[in-house]
């Protein structure tokens, strides 16, 4: 095993959910982290800079400070992503797409880009997929297609990385215990609590260990993917409740 003790990294969406689980573990483990939000007042870590991927300038500025602070970066989160809606794609606005696509593409291909030039040899890029970037299900075109969208940029950049000393993981993860409903049904509670009813979901934590797995294992062995889901969920669409 690889230890992170006076490492570096950067995590998007660090304010909640895996994100933050994941910043806390990283720090547990002798990391230095910067974590980025737009909710820059919730967020725990060492370093705390607001952040919204969605914004070229955001990025630039959240990436020259974090780096500055930190004299370097080893390891990259991308973690910021969302869901709007749960609909046929006939429903779809302009305006949903948009923040889909900006936030879970568009936003971790730049975050990705503006860091590469700072990450160092022996670094590691960790991008957070989900299991619907590897079978669809109804009513969730965009996020379907965001997701299948950041596993096939994960799998280039392997490519055009190979021979230079960096890792790159995806882990796509299904049913896991965050605020994500709660921001796909836009604050509806009754709606995102009804997701995780009669299933005893992923937490955080949990997908935050399946991280650390893949940043701490010996150096010739990189850890292409993490496909985890909650034991009575068999893809994105199909789970069995109450059992």
């Amino acid at each position: 095993m690889a230890g992170l003790e006076g490492k570096t990294a950067i995590v998007t969406g660090a304010s909640s959910g895996i994100g933050a689980a994941t910043a806390a573990a990283l720090a547990r483990e002798g990391a230095r982290v910067a974590g980025g939000a737009r909710r820059d007042d919730q967020l725990k870590t060492e370093i705390k800079l607001e952040l919204d991927v969605t914004d070229v300038e955001s990025c630039k500025r959240f990436v020259a400070e974090a780096v500055d602070r930190l004299g370097g970066l080893d390891i990259l989160f991308n973690n910021a992503g969302l869901a709007l809606g749960r609909a046929p794609f006939t429903e779809s606005s302009e305006e949903d797409e948009a923040a889909v696509f900006g936030t879970n593409v568009t936003g971790l291909v730049r975050m990705t880009r503006l860091c590469l030039p700072h990450i160092r040899d022996g670094g590691h890029i960790v991008s957070m997929g989900s299991v619907a970037g590897r079978v669809a299900y109804e009513g969730g075109a965009t996020y379907i297609a965001a997701k299948f969208a950041e596993r096939g940029f994960t799998y280039a950049l392997r490519e055009d990385l190979l021979g230079r000393p960096i890792r790159i993981t995806t882990v796509d993860a299904g049913m896991v215990d965050t605020e994500f409903s709660l921001v796909r049904f836009k604050g509806d509670e009754e709606k995102a609590a009804a997701v995780y009813r009669g299933v005893d979901a992923i937490q955080p934590e949990e997908i935050a260990d399946c991280i650390l797995f893949a940043l701490t294992r010996p150096w010739h062995v990189n850890v292409d993917e993490i496909v985890v889901k909650a034991r009575d969920q068999s893809s994105g669409g199909r789970i069995l409740r109450g059992a």
